[in-house]
């Protein structure tokens, strides 16, 4: 199965030539695509001379900071278009352990539409984490799984493999959410499609060189978002059709079938 790992880029350049090196090291196979969203700090530099090097590595140099979820959905979009099998959310920061890898990718292999890298389930687990990430994390999930009633236990982690089928399926232009409320959305769609959803343990590692991209802003956006997403599943489906059927004039005639 061709594997390409996508791994979005803003001010990585402390990161992203090691993360490069270690996903490597573990997945020699896979294909890197680093999604740069113009970085000031040389990141995108840094990604070229990386392709120059090794045909595995590819950059998409985009102009401007624009969020995760629309550097992935472009990602999404590049590795669809080369006839990858898996397209695989990663982050450039080491706090995705490439040693984890093999089995995200192994429960890809046999046949999971979405593997979701888990935190929260038996044998995840977080490294160095400050208390309120912890909250913000697994709160965000809590009330995803209040709101939107999907079984998972990890909804905003951002290490995943989406098998090439699955994407198919969803429909990538009509996400407009960013950040970890992108991981919702995607996650959320999946299980609405009926597709199968697995979670396999990971141990999530604190960042030690740079700066988290976590922003209140971030934050409040999930929050509104399943909010109204939650809101909308609650509408029942009778209404919501009532409301799409036009008005019939009061004595006209039922049309013939």
């Amino acid at each position: 199965m061709r594997t390409l790992i996508i791994v979005p880029t803003y001010n990585e350049s402390d990161n992203l030539e090691l993360i490069v090196q270690r996903i490597h090291a573990e997945q020699p196979g896979v294909d890197i695509l680093i999604a740069d969203d113009g970085s000031p700090d040389g990141t995108g530099e840094i990604a070229d001379r990386l392709a120059a090097d090794d045909p595995r590595v590819h950059v998409m140099h985009r102009t401007s900071k624009q969020g995760l979820g629309s550097a992935y959905r472009a990602g999404f979009a590049w590795g669809l278009a080369r006839d990858y099998d898996v397209l695989m959310e990663m982050d450039a920061d080491g706090s995705h352990r490439p040693e984890d890898l093999a089995k995200i990718l192994a429960a890809s292999k046999a046949g999971a539409d979405l593997v979701l890298g888990s935190r929260w389930v038996p044998g995840g687990g977080v490294v160095n984490w400050p208390r309120h990430r912890r909250l913000i994390s697994r709160g965000g999930t809590l009330y995803a799984h209040l709101m939107l009633g999907i079984p998972i236990k990890d909804a905003t982690g951002g290490f995943r493999a989406f098998r090439r089928s699955t994407l198919e399926r969803l429909p990538l232009e009509d996400v407009a959410s960013q950040g970890y409320c992108f991981q919702i959305d995607m996650a959320r769609r999946v299980v609405a499609a009926g597709m199968s959803v697995q979670e396999v343990p990971i141990t999530f590692v604190e960042r030690e060189r740079g700066q988290s991209k976590m922003s209140g802003a971030i934050v409040r956006e999930a929050l509104w978002r399943v909010t109204l997403w939650g809101l909308a599943r609650a509408v029942p489906r009778s209404l919501r059709r009532d409301r799409q059927e036009p008005a019939r004039t009061p004595g006209a005639k039922e049309p013939r079938p």
